[in-house]
C-alpha cells in the first residue's frame, strides 16, 4: 500500500467513483508524466452537495469544506487515468473556482480547502502551485468546482500508459 493510501484511510477517506462528464469530455487525461484533470464539483453519491453564491447561501466555512470533496473528487479521476494512486508522484497545479457573490474576496481560503486535503495525502509532495479565482457562477450552481494537474510515474498496473505513450486516458475506479 502506497504511503498516500495510507494516508487517505487515516482521515477516514476512500477515493469516490469517478464522477461521469456532464459533457464532450473525459474527468481526466494522461499525457506523459501528467495527469490534467476536468472540473470536479462537490458531487457525494452523485448528488451536488450544495448549489449557490459562496458569502450568500453558501458560508465561506461551507465552501471549504466542499472545496475538500472537490478535491477528492478530482484526485480520483486523476488516479484512473494514472493506473492508480500510487502512480501519482505529485501534485502539480490546483486551480480552484469559487462561485462568489458580489463584495465576497476569500478565494484563496475557500481553495486552502483542496490544498489542505491534497498536502495530508501526499505530505510535502502535495504541495502546490495554485490560482483561486472568483467567477459569477459553476455548473450546476455549485459554490466550488477544483481541477488538478498530477504528475505520475508508471502506472500501478502495467496498462497503456505504461508504455510511455502519449494521451493515455481513463475514467474507471
Amino acid at each position: 500500500m502506497s504511503a498516500p493510501q495510507e494516508r487517505l484511510i487515516a482521515l477516514g477517506l476512500t477515493l469516490p467513483p469517478v464522477a461521469a462528464p456532464a459533457g464532450s469530455y473525459v474527468p481526466a487525461l494522461r499525457t506523459g508524466s501528467y495527469v490534467y484533470t476536468a472540473g470536479q464539483l462537490p458531487l457525494a453519491d452523485g448528488k451536488l452537495l450544495a448549489t449557490g453564491k459562496v458569502g450568500e447561501a453558501v458560508t465561506a466555512e461551507e465552501a471549504t469544506a466542499l472545496a475538500r470533496v472537490c478535491a477528492l473528487n478530482a484526485l480520483a479521476a486523476a488516479a484512473s487515468a494514472a493506473g492508480g494512486l500510487a502512480a501519482i508522484t505529485r501534485i502539480v497545479k490546483v486551480t480552484g473556482f469559487v462561485a462568489s457573490a458580489p463584495g465576497f474576496t476569500a478565494q484563496p481560503q475557500v481553495v486552502n480547502g483542496a490544498s489542505d486535503l491534497l498536502t495530508e495525502i501526499f505530505g510535502a509532495a502535495g504541495r502546490h502551485a495554485r490560482s483561486a479565482v472568483g467567477v459569477a457562477v459553476l455548473p450546476l450552481d455549485a459554490p466550488v468546482e477544483v481541477e488538478l494537474i498530477a504528475e505520475v510515474g508508471r502506472p500501478a498496473d502495467a496498462g497503456a500508459a505504461a508504455s510511455g505513450g502519449d494521451a493515455a486516458e481513463g475514467n474507471t475506479t
